[in-house]
């Protein structure tokens, strides 16, 4: 029988040998996969991913590339001949050709008060009324009073002889419009309002001027706050007292008011500013 020393040192042998046998094969595997991956040929190898930037001779940019962003464009304002200033953002520019820009135009029909000039006459004798103008004041009179708004047809006219009925454009039959400014649906509520203004006093506006009309009601002429107590009261004949409290925010008298030239020509029957 061994002794024991001899078979433990025989056993740490075999381990050493085990060992170093383990060793030496992971040394040759290691070394046969480099020698493996030393043999694949450079090219196989895809190169890492680059930018392209574009070419100068106009050929597109691979479809990998980044793309390169616009270059940034010149202000106007760089470019201007000396001498020249761009005009403020807060203001318009000035017309290229030239014209100079014409106001808005206001016409006959707009209410323009000087609240600091003279009064204009209130007159509600008919008998100093130029006579074609007292002649086209009875006609509209009587057309209201039948009630039938086709009467005002052959007062009405054609192009240019036509009254303003609106402020803005009227497109078809100028009966048709009136009917659906009514209430009534019919226009015998805006033939009441036109009786009513016809019968109130007058004034006569822009005497010798392009301008020149009498304008039914008065109010039409006078600010609201140089109105008196009776004027006042001729005044809710026409509207409410709501209306006029509504009106108050403008300063002059905004509903229903019918002009005629001094020739006799029917020249508006408007509401509004």
């Amino acid at each position: 029988m061994r002794p024991k020393t001899e078979i433990a040192a025989r056993g740490a042998l075999r381990i050493a040998a085990f060992g170093l046998a383990a060793s030496f094969a992971f040394s040759l595997t290691a070394a046969t996969s480099a020698l493996a991956l030393s043999e694949i040929k450079r090219e196989e190898i895809p190169a890492p991913a680059t930018p392209s930037t574009p070419t100068t001779d106009g050929e597109a940019a691979p479809e990998n590339s980044v793309p390169i962003p616009d270059p940034i464009q010149t202000p106007p304002a760089a470019n201007a001949p000396a001498g020249t200033e761009e005009a403020p953002e807060d203001q318009p520019a000035e017309p290229q050709d030239g014209t100079p820009t014409e106001p808005d135009a206001t016409g006959p029909a707009t209410p323009h008060l000087d609240p600091d000039g003279p009064l204009p006459e209130i007159v509600y004798d008919l008998s100093r009324l130029p006579e074609p103008v007292a002649r086209m004041r009875n006609l509209l009179v009587e057309a209201a009073k039948t009630g039938d708004i086709e009467k005002l047809r052959p007062l009405i006219g054609q192009g240019d002889a036509m009254p303003q009925l609106s402020f803005g454009e009227i497109e078809g039959d100028p009966i048709a419009f009136i009917k659906s400014l009514s209430g009534d649906g019919e226009g015998q509520e805006l033939l009441a309002i036109m009786e009513e203004v016809l019968n109130a006093g007058y004034v006569h506006l822009g005497e010798g001027t392009d301008e020149d009309l009498y304008v039914w009601p008065y109010f039409f002429g006078i600010p609201l706050d140089k109105l008196d107590a009776r004027q006042k009261v001729e005044l809710f004949k026409i509207v409410t007292a709501g209306d006029y409290e509504d009106m108050k925010q403008y300063g002059t008298y905004v509903f229903y008011r019918l002009g005629i030239t001094p020739d006799g020509r029917w020249a508006f029957f408007v509401a509004g500013d």
